[in-house]
C-alpha cells in the first residue's frame, strides 16, 4: 500500500480498531457464564437476546448515524458498552446478565457499520476508493493485533484475579480511551454528500435527510446481486459469531488432561493456555486481515473469492466437529484458529464488494442492513445450537452445522461473472 496513505487519520482508524478489541472478556465469556451456573441453552438465550436488541436498533441506528452524525452514534455506542461492563462486573444473576446484554446490544447496533462508513467516506474524499480492500484490511489487522494483546492481558487478569468478572472491569479503560479518540475525528466524516462537499447539517431538514437515506436504501435492496451478497455475508458471519466462543470449553477440556503446569489450579492453567492460544489466534487473524487484498487478487472477482472461502469454511466446521466427536481435542483448536483466520480474510473483501453497491450517503444504513440480517440469524441459531449441544455434545452440533450450510450453499452462491 502507498506510504502516503499512512497519514494521521489512518493511524486513528487503526488505533480505534486496536482499542475496540481490547475486550479482555472475549477469551473467557462462555466460561464466565458457566461459572455463574448457566448451561449452554441459557448461554444461547443470552446471545439470542443480545442479537434481538441489535436487530431492533440496527437499522434505526444506521439511519440516525447517516442523518445526525456518525461520531455521535459512535460515542453513544461506547457509553452503552461501558454501562454493560459495569453491570456484568457488579451483578451475577441471569436477569442482570440480560440487562448487560441489552446495553451491549445497543453498543453493537450504534457501532456496527458506522465506523466502516467513516473509513469509506474518508477514502472517497481522498479519491482512493480503489484501495478500499487493502486499506480496510490494514486497519482491521490492528483490530486483530489488539485482540492478540488483549488475550495475553486477559490471561494475566484471570490468573491474578479472584474471578472471571474482573475482565469486564478492566475492559472499561480502553473504551474510555475510545471516547476521546472518536471525539478527535474530523467533523466531515459525520456525513456524506454526492458532491464531495459537506453540507451544513443544520441547514438540511431532518425529514429530508431521512427520506433521502431511506430512498437510496430501498433502491439498493432491489438489486438481486446486492441482496445475495448481503445474505451470504450475513450467513457466514452469523455462523461464525454463534460458534466462535465455543473454543473456550474445548480449551477447558484440554486443560483437564494437560500434562504440564501440575502445580497450578485448573483455572490458572486455563488462563495460561487461553492466553497462549488466543494470542496465536489473533496474531494469525491480524496477518490474515492485512493479506486480504492479496488473497482477493488471486481470484478473477471478489465474488469468486467469497464463494471459495465460504465453501472452505464448511470444511473447517466439519473438521472441528469430527475431531471433537473423536475426542481429539488438540486438532479442533487448530481448525478453530483457521476458521478465525478465514473470517478475517473474508471480511475486508465483503466490505469492498458492498461498498461498490451501496450509495455513499447511505453507507452506514446499508452496512447496518447486512449487520441486521446477521444478528437476526444469530438470534435464531444461538439457542438452537445451545440446546443441541446440551443434548448431543459439541462434536455432533458442529457436524450438523456443516451439513446445513452445505445444503444451503448453492442457494447463496454469488455469480462469479461480475468483476468487482
Amino acid at each position: 500500500m502507498d506510504k502516503a496513505i499512512y497519514d494521521r487519520q489512518f493511524w486513528k482508524f487503526s488505533a480505534y480498531g486496536f482499542l475496540k478489541n481490547l475486550r479482555f472478556f472475549d477469551p473467557f465469556i462462555v466460561l464466565f457464564f458457566l461459572d455463574t451456573g448457566l448451561n449452554f441453552l441459557e448461554i444461547g438465550l443470552l446471545i439470542s437476546f443480545r442479537e434481538i436488541v441489535v436487530n431492533v436498533f440496527e437499522l434505526p441506528s444506521g439511519i440516525i448515524a447517516d442523518s445526525f452524525g456518525r461520531r455521535k452514534s459512535m460515542l453513544l455506542s461506547f457509553c452503552a458498552y461501558i454501562l454493560s461492563f459495569l453491570i456484568f462486573f457488579f451483578f451475577r444473576l441471569f436477569i442482570t446478565h440480560l440487562a448487560a446484554m441489552f446495553f451491549f446490544g445497543i453498543g453493537e447496533a450504534f457501532r456496527s457499520g458506522t465506523h466502516k462508513a467513516m473509513i469509506l467516506e474518508y477514502l472517497r474524499r481522498k479519491n482512493i476508493l480503489n484501495m478500499k480492500i487493502h486499506y480496510y484490511g490494514h486497519t482491521r489487522s490492528w483490530s486483530q493485533m489488539g485482540s492478540a494483546v488483549s488475550a495475553v492481558l486477559a490471561g494475566f487478569i484471570v490468573f491474578f484475579s479472584p474471578g472471571y468478572r474482573y475482565v469486564f472491569l478492566f475492559s472499561i479503560v480502553p473504551y474510555i480511551a475510545e471516547l476521546l479518540l472518536i471525539s478527535s475525528y474530523p467533523e466531515y466524516l459525520d456525513f456524506s454528500s454526492g458532491t464531495g462537499e459537506l453540507e451544513e447539517p443544520e441547514k438540511i431538514h431532518f425529514k429530508k435527510r431521512i427520506k433521502n437515506t431511506l430512498s437510496e436504501l430501498i433502491s439498493m435492496m432491489r438489486e438481486k446481486a446486492t441482496r445475495r451478497a448481503l445474505i451470504q455475508s450475513s450467513t457466514f458471519d452469523a455462523v461464525f459469531r454463534s460458534i466462535k466462543d465455543y473454543l473456550q470449553p474445548v480449551l477447558l477440556a484440554l486443560v483437564v488432561g494437560l500434562p504440564v503446569l501440575l502445580n497450578y489450579r485448573e483455572d490458572e492453567k486455563l488462563s495460561i493456555l487461553s492466553a497462549f492460544v488466543y494470542f496465536i489466534l489473533y496474531l494469525s487473524t491480524s496477518f490474515a486481515s492485512k493479506s486480504s487484498g492479496s488473497f482477493a487478487k488471486r481470484f478473477t472477482s471478489n465474488e469468486r473469492g467469497l464463494n471459495f472461502s465460504f465453501a472452505f469454511g464448511i470444511v473447517l466446521i466439519l473438521a472441528i466437529g469430527f475431531f471433537l466427536y473423536s475426542g481429539l481435542n488438540y486438532f479442533p483448536v487448530f481448525f478453530f484458529i483457521l476458521f478465525y483466520v478465514l473470517q478475517n480474510i473474508r471480511r475486508p473483501i465483503v466490505i469492498g464488494l458492498l461498498s461498490t453497491r451501496i450509495p455513499a450517503s447511505a453507507m452506514a444504513s446499508g452496512l447496518s442492513v447486512e449487520s441486521q440480517a446477521k444478528t437476526l440469524l444469530v438470534t435464531i441459531i444461538a439457542p438452537i445450537l445451545g440446546s443441541i449441544m446440551d443434548t448431543l455434545g459439541l462434536g455432533v452440533t458442529f457436524i450438523i452445522i456443516a451439513g446445513v450450510l452445505a445444503i444451503f450453499y448453492p442457494l447463496i452462491r454469488l455469480r462469479e461473472d461480475i468483476r468487482s
